[in-house]
């Protein structure tokens, strides 16, 4: 165990006293006799009203607390299984930071100042930056995947879709939850939530925290500083939540909101899948293994803060307004070449903050449904890098060399947005939506060589002293974009349990500055997403759910970091730009079967086609070309689809579910450009058995993670040039760098809970 400090021990306490009552269970009591026959109805709040999910003309995915207790899912990640043509998955370096994909759009780089193309949200709070998005699921109510553009009601950065993670609101009466996960690779987790009333009927204090450890999946093999940590892939992460909720009456309801999450666990260390060239060691044999001349501890901060007011006017019209602030604090460490060698290292601070105001005025009758409101965003992002490489340095003669860079990429936004669905008849029915953005974005840049190694604080590594460093600034420059987004569709209602729906929507990526310019090189423009879709939701004598989508999807003017003409592979003088368009076609299926009053069967399918149509650049003598056959759309496979069951068994001992799905991801890339690793298509084969005792307050869970052991790629380091004998030429720092990062191996947990 990496860690026998006071977490460690409040939560051997609170086992113990568990286990004591000589009873066992789950945070979500749900016993089976309770449970209701046939589908359960799912309410979303997709459109900014709360809705069932059956009514909503949008392609989306809504998990509930329970389907997420009974699976064993701890962290949102794990999401991704439910949702077609959706990639979750935690970045290359670090546990926290979130790569997020949709219908093969996205973004791949965290460096401050790009923009991701799927929104985050928590509780209404747009989450700016991927550091720290990768959620553990504590007290959530549910969390919703909605697929597509979502430009009209939710802006910028939403042109692949967007997650949302809602927590459970009180119910009023005095609660107190704990619940303790224990499994291998020394996992154990503790997790306590509870409310209290404070004023009968109208003040509640809700309450949420978590300690998480886990022992890593392999290795640091080698390092050449002393007393660091070697655990590789490990988990160390505390996460609280305070909320205050006042409701003097029906027609007022307050909320304000903390929440703070420290994760001290270390920097992942990629698997070199070629020797390296400058030292004598070799390929490790777990691919959970690495080598690192770099610290390697590692943090993530982040801290939020809201206050939400919902007031119902009448009964037609409902006023809301969600005030938030949110900061996120990162030093890391990244060995790009993973040698006890500083051929490639690169620490970095990250540091974002950010301040949110959205008013909305809401109106609901029979025949008109409208969602309005002012939106306003001021979001600072600045963070600095050293690239290390030393040997290089040595090679020609210095003892060190090292590129730093720093500087800001800040934004401030503004938008007005309307959307409304009205009754042309008893079944047809028309949405009409649009959202109009003015966003202005300031940048600076410092960017320079220093023939020394270089770290971005004192005491970085053990006696280093950092001296008085000046950069040159090289970027110092401003730029404003306005939006319009429209989003237009058309709903029929068949028959009570049956929708169809067509619509067409329009979002829009930010435009930006290169955070790693060497030049005062102009903005990229935003990114532009053209979607139409048309669809279906249904449900058949309430025992099937059936709902799909096609759609198809024109992304223009995607920003992209090309390399200067005449660079090599690796080099750091970098050009963003915006270099072309690409399409996707495709279809989503979502079918749920409720067998008999104790089975239920579940089967997704994701179906989608995506390429560049068109990359522009330019040959040695200037004429454009066009070279889209070397770009590929990544984390984006052509198959996504996930098949499972769960059976429910009522006994004089207690209720048990039993639970299990296969989710399947057929060959996706890992690199946009000149990808060298393509990730062949696995499964993911899990199991789950729950109890819950007769008295509804115990139960227990058994979860059985990627029982085959699938060994699978879930980001990458590239900075080699392949040649046609199959060999490669080194890159960077003089030494064959390609790099993967892997998602979870087979894991097993044991879920112990008591409710109050």
């Amino acid at each position: 165990m990496k860690n026998t400090n006071n977490k460690f021990n409040y939560l051997a306490v609170a086992i113990a006293t568990a286990l004591s009552s000589n009873m066992v269970m789950a945070e979500e009591t749900v016993p089976v006799a309770d449970m209701n026959e046939g589908l359960e109805r799912i309410e979303v709040t997709a459109r900014k009203s709360l809705e069932s999910l059956q009514n909503v003309p949008v392609a989306m995915t809504s998990i509930g607390a329970e389907q997420l207790a009974q699976n064993g899912i701890s962290v949102m990640t794990e999401v991704q299984q439910f949702s077609p043509n959706t990639t979750l998955q935690s970045s290359r370096g670090t546990n926290s930071t979130l790569t997020a994909f949709i219908r093969g759009v996205g973004q791949e780089d965290p460096l401050w100042g790009y923009e991701p193309g799927v929104g985050i949200y928590i509780d209404d709070v747009y989450v700016a930056r991927p550091q720290g998005a990768v959620l553990d699921i504590l007290d959530v109510e549910r969390i919703e995947v909605l697929r597509g553009p979502q430009g009209t009601l939710y802006g910028k950065n939403t042109i692949g879709g967007a997650i949302k993670y809602v927590t459970r609101k009180m119910t009023g009466d005095a609660e107190f939850n704990i619940k303790g996960t224990f499994g291998d690779y020394a996992r154990q987790d503790l997790k306590v939530s509870g409310q209290l009333p404070l004023v009968e009927g109208q003040l509640y204090l809700g309450f949420a925290a978590a300690s998480l450890q886990r022992d890593g999946y392999g290795k640091f093999l080698t390092s050449d500083l002393s007393n660091q940590d070697s655990e590789n892939y490990n988990k160390d992460v505390f996460s609280g939540r305070l909320t205050l909720e006042y409701s003097p009456n029906d027609d007022l309801f307050m909320r304000l909101n903390y929440d703070k999450t420290d994760d001290d666990s270390n920097s992942k260390g990629g698997y070199r899948l070629l020797p390296s060239l400058l030292t004598d060691a070799p390929v490790p044999d777990s691919v959970y293994d690495s080598y690192t001349s770099m610290p390697t501890w590692n943090k993530v901060e982040t801290e939020g803060l809201s206050f939400t007011l919902e007031y119902y006017i009448n009964d037609f019209w409902t006023f809301k307004s969600v005030t938030a602030k949110r900061t996120s604090y990162s030093p890391t460490n990244i060995d790009f070449d993973n040698t006890s060698l500083r051929i490639f290292d690169v620490p970095a601070i990250y540091d974002d903050k950010q301040v949110s105001q959205e008013f909305q005025l809401n109106y609901d009758s029979d025949n008109l449904s409208l969602v309005s409101g002012l939106y306003y965003f001021d979001g600072e992002s600045c963070g600095h890098f050293d690239a290390i490489l030393e040997v290089l340095g040595q090679s020609i003669g210095f003892p060190g060399l090292t590129r730093e860079v720093t500087g800001c990429n800040n934004s401030e936004s503004y938008a007005v947005y309307g959307q409304g669905s009205y009754n042309l008849t008893d079944k047809l029915s028309m949405t009409l939506g649009a959202r109009f953005t003015s966003e202005e974005k300031d940048a600076t840049v410092n960017n320079g060589l220093i023939f020394e190694t270089v770290y971005p604080e004192s005491g970085w590594v053990p006696g280093y002293v950092r001296g008085d460093i000046d950069i040159p600034r090289v970027l110092d420059d401003s730029e404003k974009w306005t939006r319009f987004t429209p989003r237009a569709g058309i709903e029929y209602q068949y028959s009570d349990d049956i929708m169809f729906f067509g619509s067409y929507s329009q979002g829009f990526k930010s435009g930006t500055f290169n955070p790693r310019a060497t030049t005062a090189e102009p903005a990229a423009d935003p990114e532009l997403v053209d979607s139409y879709e048309i669809g279906m939701k249904s449900e058949w004598n309430d025992r099937l759910r059936f709902n799909a989508t096609l759609f198809s999807i024109d992304h223009k003017d995607r920003q992209f970091v090309s390399l200067l003409p005449s660079v090599g592979s690796g080099d750091l003088n970098q050009r963003l730009g915006n270099i072309g368009n690409s399409s996707s076609t495709g279809a989503e299926v979502e079918i749920k079967y409720a067998a008999t009053d104790a089975l239920n069967i579940f089967f997704t399918l994701g179906l989608i086609d995506s390429s560049f149509d068109n990359v522009k650049s330019f040959d040695v003598d200037g004429n454009k070309i066009d070279i889209s056959d070397n770009f590929t759309i990544i984390n984006t496979p052509d198959t996504t689809t996930n098949v499972g069951f769960t059976y429910e068994i009522a006994s004089s001992m207690g209720d048990f579910v039993i639970n299990g799905n296969y989710y399947y991801r057929s060959d996706y890339d890992l690199a946009v450009t000149d990808n060298l690793l393509t990730q062949d298509g696995y499964g993911l084969l899990n199991l789950g058995i729950n109890w819950f005792s007769n008295e509804g307050n115990w139960s227990a869970g058994l979860h059985l993670k990627n029982i085959t052991d699938e060994e699978y790629l879930v980001g990458n380091y590239s900075f080699v040039t392949p040649q046609d004998d199959g060999s490669y030429l080194p890159g960077l720092g003089g030494d064959n760098t390609l790099i993967g990062y892997y998602g979870d191996p087979q894991t097993i947990a044991l879920t112990i809970a008591y409710q109050f």
